[in-house]
């Protein structure tokens, strides 16, 4: 579990691709190694990944990743180069406040910048979601005005969000923008993108409690309703 409170920004210093994953080696990363395991999960642009080696020394520190296909597949990952800076953070401790909100580190999908601007400090983002699939529905469903959102693993204030376009957008202060690599991205990047857990487990709830599938379960509900009240009234 994390915060999506970003400690640190690393550099990619090594990638290996073959048919199964890929191998990423992250250095100038000392800075969160002190207390470093084999066996650790270390968020890398909001992913979870495992560190398989690391040195505290060699390289400003570095790390040792392995990314599954499916990591692949759900996020930005795949994109980066060698020389590309990364967010990361270690998994929370118990010991810690919590000024984020619960990010798990399962990015759900990914999502392109397509407006930036300035609000004198500030920079306003705006992003959009790719077309639903039957197997991947939109995500925008999760997303609400002045909800979360972890985009590349920093936890963000939603300031708008447009069901219809599939677009949503945050806004970055200027000590954000400085600490993360989102501020740095241009139009037509791609974000990683984790909706807020707490809405999944709503839905599947509310859904379950409903006794069907999405809005049909709700709309079943109503129906029997409405049948059960005019089955009285016609007595």
């Amino acid at each position: 579990m994390f915060t999506g409170l970003i400690e640190h920004l690393g550099t990619v210093s090594h990638i290996q691709v073959d048919a199964g994953g890929a191998t990423l080696i992250i250095s100038d990363s000392a800075a969160i190694l002190d207390d470093c395991h084999i066996g650790d999960s270390i968020a890398v642009n909001g992913c979870c990944l495992t560190v398989t080696e690391f040195d505290k020394v060699e390289k400003g520190g570095w790390f040792k990743v392995w990314l599954a296909n499916e990591t692949l597949e759900r996020s930005d990952l795949g994109e980066r180069v060698v020389g590309d800076q990364v967010n990361l953070e270690r998994a929370m401790g118990a010991h810690v406040r919590f000024g984020g909100h619960f990010v798990q580190g399962h990015v759900d999908t990914v999502a392109t910048i397509v407006e930036r601007s300035a609000d004198g400090d500030s920079l306003r983002l705006r992003f959009q979601l790719p077309e639903p699939t039957p197997t991947r529905p939109s995500l925008i469903r999760y997303l609400i005005v002045k909800g979360y959102v972890a985009i590349d693993g920093a936890s963000l204030t939603l300031t708008e969000v447009d069901d219809a376009a599939r677009t949503f957008g945050v806004m970055l202060i200027q000590h954000t923008q400085e600490k993360i690599t989102l501020g740095k991205k241009p139009l037509g990047a791609k974000v990683n993108i984790e909706g807020d857990v707490v809405g999944k487990y709503v839905e599947k709830s509310v859904t379950a409690a409903l006794g069907g599938e999405g809005g049909e379960g709700l709309r079943s509900m109503v129906e029997k309703v409405v049948a059960d009240v005019l089955a009285k009234r016609d007595k």
